[in-house]
C-alpha cells in the first residue's frame, strides 16, 4: 500500500469561554439572569452591583397616532460603554411609567390597578382613573351612580363628563375587568366581553346576566331556560361560564408573585413615534470594584489569582452589556416592523422572520432566536412575548397568516347568529378586502381558533342572541 498525504482547508468556529458565557447570558430569561448575577457577585469580589437610580420615560400617550418612527431611550451606560451605542434621552417628571412598574407590590387593590395603567394612560387620564377608583368600594363597585360622579369630575379635574366616562369604560374593560361598575350586572358583562378570542357560550351567558340574574341567584335553572327560550343543556354551559367570573374584581389583583411575567423591554408612544427602553428592573448592572483594581495594578506575582478574577469580572460585565445591547436593538426592529400591530391589533401583524431581524441588527439568526426566547415587551396592548412579533407570510400574499386568522375570527364574531357564514362565504368576504385564500385555508384557521363549522354555529331564529362588544 502506497502512503500519501493530502491537505484540506476548512473553517472552524472556536468557542472561547467568553463567547460561551455571552451566548448563555443571551438565552437566560429575566428571573434566570437575576439568579446568575447574584451567583457571580457571591463568588467574585471584583464585581459589585451598580444600584445608581436611573431616569425613566413619561407615560404612554395612547391617543397619539404612530407614524412608524422608533427611538431608543438609554437609561445609563452599562459596563463597557464602547459596546453600548445608543442615544441618551431625558424625561421630566418625578412620577413616571417605569418607576411605577418597578415599584414594590402594594396591598392596596386600587393602587395596584393604577400601577397597571401607568404605561397605558396619560397623566390626565391617570388622574381621572384615580378619581373613579377613589369612589369605589373594596370590591371595585362605584359607591354612587356614575352619572352623578361624572358631573363632579369636570369641577375636580378640568375634564368633560364624556372624557371621564371614557376612562371609566377603560377601567371596566381593563385588567382586572369590571372595575368601576355600577352594579354586579355591569361588572359581569364587562368581564364576559373582556375574555379574548372565541368563547363558546359567551352570547348566551351575556343574555343570562342581562335578563335572568335574579333567577341565577335563586338557582332556578328551569326558569332561566324558559325566560331565555333555550334548552336546559345550553343554560348549564352559560351558568358555568358566569360562575367562573369574579363578582369582586378589585380583590383579584393580588401582589405580583414570583411567577408573574416582568417585562424585559418597555415600549410606549410619544412625540408621534414609538420609544423603546430596557426595563431597569430586569437589567441589573455590575461594575468593577475600583479599589481592588488599583491594588492589583501595583501587585506582584502573588496577585495573579486575583487578576484572573478581575479578568472574569470584565468578561461577565462585557457579556451583560452585549446581552442588553442585543436585546434593545432586537426590540427596536420588532417595534419598527410591527408598529401597525401595536397600534391596530392582531389583524395588522406583518410577516416577519428571524432572518429579517438578524439581517437588520447584523447578527446570526440563532442569536435573535436566543434573545427573543422567554423575553417580554410591555406595550400599550399589554405584556407581549417577543416571539409573538414573528409571523409567517401567507403563501402568495403580502399579509401574515396570523393577521388572516384574526380576520376570520372577526368575521365569525360579527356574523348573524341565525345565519352563520360558511367557509367559502368567509373566503369571498376576505377576497373583497384583498386577501385571496382558499376555502380550505379558512377552515384550517377556523379550526385553529377552536370554532365549529357554520352548521354547528347556527342558533334558532326564535332565540336571537345578544351581541358581544
Amino acid at each position: 500500500m502506497k502512503a500519501s498525504a493530502s491537505l484540506q482547508l476548512g473553517q472552524q468556529l472556536h468557542l472561547t469561554p467568553q463567547l460561551l458565557q455571552s451566548i448563555r447570558l443571551l438565552q437566560l430569561d429575566g428571573q434566570q439572569l437575576e439568579l446568575e448575577v447574584r451567583r457571580v457577585l457571591a463568588h467574585n469580589p471584583m464585581l459589585e452591583l451598580d444600584e445608581v437610580p436611573v431616569a425613566a420615560p413619561a407615560p404612554v400617550d395612547t391617543d397619539a397616532i404612530p407614524d412608524g418612527r422608533v427611538e431608543v431611550a438609554a437609561f445609563d451606560e452599562l459596563p463597557d460603554s464602547t459596546m453600548w451605542d445608543v442615544r441618551s434621552a431625558s424625561w421630566s417628571g418625578d412620577d413616571d411609567g417605569l418607576q411605577r412598574i418597578a415599584a414594590e407590590p402594594s396591598s392596596d387593590p386600587h393602587w395596584r390597578i393604577l400601577q397597571r395603567l401607568a404605561l397605558e394612560l396619560s397623566d390626565a387620564q391617570l388622574a381621572i382613573a384615580a378619581f373613579w377608583l377613589s369612589h369605589c368600594d373594596e370590591a371595585g363597585y362605584l359607591v354612587a351612580p356614575p352619572e352623578a360622579l361624572a358631573e363632579q369630575a369636570p369641577t375636580q379635574l378640568g375634564c368633560s363628563a364624556a372624557q371621564a366616562e371614557a376612562v371609566r369604560q377603560r377601567l371596566l374593560a381593563g385588567d382586572p375587568a369590571g372595575i368601576a361598575a355600577r352594579d354586579v350586572r355591569e361588572c359581569l358583562l364587562a368581564q364576559l366581553d373582556a375574555q379574548p378570542g372565541h368563547v363558546p357560550g359567551r352570547p348566551l351567558a351575556r343574555r343570562l346576566v342581562a335578563v335572568a340574574l335574579d333567577l341565577l341567584a335563586a338557582h332556578d335553572v328551569d326558569a332561566i331556560a324558559r325566560r331565555l327560550d333555550r334548552a336546559v343543556e345550553d343554560i348549564h354551559e352559560a351558568i358555568a361560564l358566569v360562575r367562573a367570573l369574579d363578582p369582586r374584581p378589585a380583590q383579584t389583583g393580588a401582589p405580583v408573585s414570583d411567577d408573574a411575567v416582568v417585562p424585559d423591554v418597555v415600549v410606549w408612544h410619544a412625540d408621534a413615534g414609538w420609544r423603546v427602553a430596557l426595563n431597569p428592573v430586569t437589567t441589573p448592572r455590575v461594575t468593577i470594584n475600583a479599589g481592588y483594581e488599583r491594588l492589583l495594578a501595583d501587585g506582584g506575582e502573588a496577585a495573579a489569582p486575583m487578576r484572573e478574577l478581575l479578568q472574569e469580572a470584565r468578561w461577565f460585565a462585557r457579556g451583560l452589556s452585549m446581552r442588553y445591547d442585543t436585546l434593545l436593538r432586537t426590540a427596536r426592529v420588532l417595534v419598527e416592523r410591527q408598529a401597525a400591530f401595536l397600534a391596530q391589533g392582531e389583524e395588522a401583524i406583518a410577516p416577519l422572520t428571524l432572518k429579517e431581524v438578524a439581517e437588520a441588527i447584523g447578527m446570526h439568526e440563532s442569536t435573535v432566536s436566543r434573545i427573543t426566547t422567554g423575553k417580554y415587551l410591555q406595550t400599550p396592548r399589554g405584556t407581549i412575548e417577543m416571539k409573538r412579533f414573528f409571523a409567517v407570510r401567507l403563501e402568495g400574499a403580502e399579509v401574515s397568516g396570523a393577521a388572516v386568522r384574526a380576520m376570520v375570527r372577526r368575521l365569525i364574531e360579527a356574523e348573524p347568529r341565525h345565519r352563520p357564514l360558511a367557509d367559502d362565504a368567509i373566503a369571498a368576504l376576505l377576497a373583497r378586502q384583498g386577501v385571496h385564500i382558499a376555502r380550505r385555508t379558512v377552515a384550517k384557521y377556523r379550526e385553529q381558533l377552536d370554532i365549529p363549522p357554520a352548521r354547528l354555529r347556527r342558533a334558532p331564529a326564535s332565540a336571537p342572541l345578544a351581541r358581544t362588544a
